[in-house]
Parts: structure tokens; C-alpha cells; sequence
């Protein structure tokens, strides 16, 4: 016998299809489902992945730039609002910084002022502005509570609030 013989021999078992049987189809339902479920997930996965990637026109540079300017004018966790710095290793390159400290008893500033479209970045929620405190105009800002020596000895509770800008 040869080799060919064998094998149809052992096609025609007990559980041989008859000529006319189908193999792996399913009915059109069953695949529309599974087509949906596909490109349902797909869809979140994209969506999710747009959401947690950040913009290319996102300005996220207020919160570095702030960390830098506080170590700059705090020695032993007290800021000294003479010398806020106006240029240096604090601003990054090719950007402006407005660098202020406001405590109740005055205020200091680095000389520089944020363009007017930072001005509305103080109300959160206002048009241009969303609701981390970015100026969707290109300014972003940061601030953190810190403690202020005065010229009078004390130390008082402030705000160092810094602006990043083209």
C-alpha cells in the first residue's frame, strides 16, 4: 500500500465531514459583533493615548522654571526677595520670566512684567486661560506658597509666582 492510500483511508474515519460540510464559518451577527468590539477598542486606545499625551504647543515650562527661581532665593527654606533673578540658569533659553513675591506686608518683582494676556491667568476659569492656570496665548504660570524674610527680621507667609513667555 502506499502512503496516499494511507492517509484517505484515515480522512474517512468515524468523524470524516460529509463532502458538503462547511468549515470555520460563522453567521454574519457573530462577525458584525466582533468587528464592533475591535473598533470600539481601538477608538478608546486612541482616545486615551490623545489624552495622556501632551500637546506639542503645550508651554510646561512654569513649574521647572519656578523650582529653579525658589532654589535660586531660598536659603534654609526662606525666600529673600532682594535679587530675584531676571536672567541666569533659572530662565530657560529664549524665554522672558517674570518672577514676583507677595506677602501682606509688600510685594517684589524682578523688574519684568508678564504680557497683558498673563494678567487674566490671576482668574482662573476666564476666557484664554484654562483650569491648571496655562494662558492658552503662549504665557504660563506657577506659584507656591513659600516664607519671606522682610527687611524687619520676620518671616511671614508669601507667594512666588513666576511667568514663562516667548
Amino acid at each position: 500500500m502506499s502512503s496516499s492510500s494511507t492517509r484517505e483511508s484515515a480522512a474517512r474515519g468515524p468523524r470524516a465531514l460529509s463532502p458538503g460540510a462547511s468549515r470555520a464559518q460563522t453567521t454574519p451577527l457573530v462577525a458584525l459583533i466582533a468587528l464592533f468590539a475591535v473598533c470600539t477598542g481601538l477608538s478608546l486606545y486612541a482616545t486615551t493615548l490623545g489624552a495622556v499625551t501632551p500637546d506639542e504647543t503645550a508651554n510646561a515650562l512654569a513649574e521647572p522654571t519656578l523650582e529653579r527661581v525658589y532654589d535660586d532665593v531660598s536659603e534654609g527654606g526662606v525666600v529673600s526677595p532682594v535679587g530675584l533673578p531676571r536672567d541666569g540658569p533659572a530662565t530657560p533659553d529664549g524665554y522672558l520670566v517674570a518672577v514676583v513675591v507677595t506677602t501682606p506686608k509688600g510685594t517684589w518683582t524682578n523688574g519684568r512684567r508678564p504680557p497683558e494676556a498673563a494678567g487674566r491667568v490671576a482668574t482662573v476659569g476666564s476666557a484664554g486661560v484654562d483650569s491648571a492656570g496655562t494662558d492658552t496665548d503662549g504665557v504660563d504660570s506657577a506659584e507656591r506658597p513659600v516664607s519671606v524674610a522682610t527687611v524687619d527680621g520676620d518671616v511671614v507667609w508669601g507667594t512666588l509666582r513666576v511667568w514663562v513667555w516667548r
